[in-house]
């Protein structure tokens, strides 16, 4: 657990704290089983992780699925997020978390879903594609 948000869970943070979002009730840096997540709301069972350029190692993503698939196995959905994506885009970062608990089931984005735009085939994902989707650092 790091002691030191980054500039991008700083920039959420200061959006999802204090029921700043619909009211809902967001926690940092909270243990769930073996991991720590970036953001969770137990209350949706909705997980967000914010994604740096480290993300793009091939050992780094074969951990991130491996927590995905345990989160997901575990009743939580889990949205992804590049870091630049949330300093840039945070309205629409926002925009697709309230888009997600919305939905009677919110979808889980897999670690495939952190390609570039221009490498995916599969677009759009359920739910639809946003630039806060895709952009690599």
């Amino acid at each position: 657990m790091r002691s030191e948000m980054t500039d991008a869970e700083r920039a959420l943070w200061m959006r999802l704290r204090a029921r700043r979002l619909n009211g809902l009730s967001f926690r940092r840096q909270t243990p769930i089983g073996p991991f720590i997540v970036d953001f969770v709301c137990h209350e949706r069972r909705l997980v967000i992780e914010l994604d740096g350029g480290h993300h793009n190692d091939l050992e780094e993503m074969q951990r991130d699925a491996k927590r995905q698939q345990w989160l997901e196995a575990n009743g939580y959905h889990v949205l992804r997020f590049w870091n630049p994506d949330v300093l840039s885009h945070c309205d629409l970062v926002l925009e697709e978390i309230l888009e997600t608990i919305a939905q009677p089931t919110p979808p889980s984005r897999s670690a495939s879903a952190r390609k570039s735009a221009a490498e995916r085939t599969d677009l759009p994902l359920k739910g639809g594609g946003k630039a806060t989707r895709g952009t690599q650092p």
